[in-house]
């Protein structure tokens, strides 16, 4: 227990959170989740909801992982026992299904970064869809570029936590909040991107249904990578002396920062070609790179944006599966490079079946209509994740709530100053709130 590798400081381990947190999500689907609710009123819901349920329950995996200096399985085994460790399986299962489709997908934006530079994206909206069909049907494509980036994920946690995880996300996380800034001074300054603007910052709450508040509250639990043990992994190496309310502070603000400033770069764009903000996810390899073709400069800013999402998507990945990596070193004894190699060829494999779901493979279906790739999205996304985000804020807030207090206010600082208003949400509004997204998610 004593030799656990621990993070280098503190601006490490905030920066490998928040990349995280900071994934596709952030930058893929959130603006044209704004772009379907509303804009402007949307925005606002969903930092009220990062800022408060969010954040509780980021910070209780903190809390659980800094406890018990474990994985998610370890955790909750050394923590209470008896059946509580099931909660951290569900954490590291999700954590398993979701990066062997995420890999595929985070593939697709290498592709793009190729495609963009060659010059293969050219014509309107139509054309690019068709391309777009084309490329994520064929059978060997794809593979290739989910084989690609499931390795550059394998190396960067063969490094460990300090000199892999930490090091790398010191050098990307700058690098991708350069790239999103270059990138939103190129899009405000388009001809009829005020109107983008507008919608974004502009809330008319006439548009807010209940839909709104779903969507709001589902990207933001999920948008900050809870639920799949990545926080509790990242928290377990942490030392007593941080200053956990801070750090859960941080990462939040810098994970929705990331998001409000793709919102920044995405709809003005959109807007000042005229395309329609609410495309769903064709936004970003559809209507975004029609954008890209029609602006001055467009190849140069189209091949920073795919790199952007790629460096986002990276970050992310590395923390979906170091858990798993913590899981056999921590409870099988594994070596931490083996355990890295072996796991991610596994999730690799898993994954052919999803890339080929969207071609070839198109009739095979698992959970009713639903093929490979869309079922294990459903069951990770709509099952696994709110039972374990339910179920976490429940041990925090009433099985373990006085050692929990404890964690957050053992820093040698003050008092956590929201020592009630943290255990308020996690006992009541939390597990009512995540139990909401797992109804309307069934």
């Amino acid at each position: 227990m004593n030799t656990r590798e621990q993070w280098g400081s503190r601006l490490g381990f905030v920066l490998a959170a928040a990349g995280s947190a900071v994934g596709l999500g952030n930058i893929w689907k959130f603006p044209y989740m704004t772009g379907q609710n509303g804009g402007g009123a949307f925005l606002i819901i969903y930092l009220a909801l990062v800022f408060t349920i969010g954040l509780s329950v980021m910070l209780a995996e903190f809390a659980v992982g800094r406890a018990a200096q474990r994985n998610p399985i370890g955790a909750f085994a050394v923590l209470k026992g008896k059946l509580w460790p099931i909660v951290g399986f569900l954490a590291v299962l999700a954590a398993f299904l979701i990066l062997s489709f995420y890999s595929v997908v985070a593939g697709w934006t290498i592709a793009y970064i190729v495609k963009m530079a060659s010059g293969a994206l050219v014509g309107g909206a139509d054309e690019l869809g068709a391309a777009f069909g084309n490329f994520i049907s064929d059978p060997v494509q794809p593979i290739i570029y989910h084989a690609l980036f499931m390795g550059l994920t394998i190396a960067v946690v063969l490094g460990g936590v300090h000199d892999g995880i930490e090091r790398a996300c010191k050098v990307l996380m700058p690098l991708l909040f350069i790239l999103l800034l270059v990138l939103i001074g190129r899009a405000v300054t388009l001809p009829g991107a005020e109107k983008g603007l507008e919608f974004f910052l502009m809330p008319d709450f006439s548009k807010v249904t209940a839909e709104t508040f779903n969507g709001a509250l589902s990207q933001a639990f999920f948008s900050l990578s809870i639920g799949m043990g990545a926080m509790i992994t990242y928290g377990s190496y942490l030392n007593k002396k941080e200053n956990l309310g801070k750090s859960a502070m941080w990462v939040t603000s810098l994970d929705s920062g990331v998001a409000v400033l793709a919102g920044l770069l995405i709809l003005p764009a959109v807007f000042a070609f005229g395309f329609d903000p609410a495309a769903g996810p064709g936004l970003t390899f559809i209507t975004l790179p029609a954008v890209f073709a029609q602006m001055p400069g467009g190849t140069f800013f189209g091949v920073l944006f795919f790199a952007l999402l790629t460096i986002a998507a990276l970050t992310s990945a590395v923390s979906l599966l170091q858990p798993i990596v913590s899981y056999f070193s921590d409870e099988k004894g594994w070596n931490p490079k083996i355990a890295a190699v072996v796991a991610g060829v596994v999730i690799f494999t898993l994954g052919i079946p999803s890339s080929l779901s969207l071609g070839v493979w198109s009739d095979f279906h698992i959970i009713g209509e639903k093929g490979f790739l869309d079922s294990m999205d459903y069951v990770a996304s709509n099952i696994l994740l709110p039972v374990g985000g339910i179920l976490i804020t429940i041990f925090v807030g009433w099985i373990m709530a006085d050692k929990m207090k404890e964690e957050v206010t053992n820093n040698g600082e003050k008092s956590f100053p929201f020592l009630g208003a943290w255990l308020f949400i996690c006992r009541f509004v939390a597990p009512v709130a995540v139990a909401w997204i797992l109804v309307s998610g069934l």
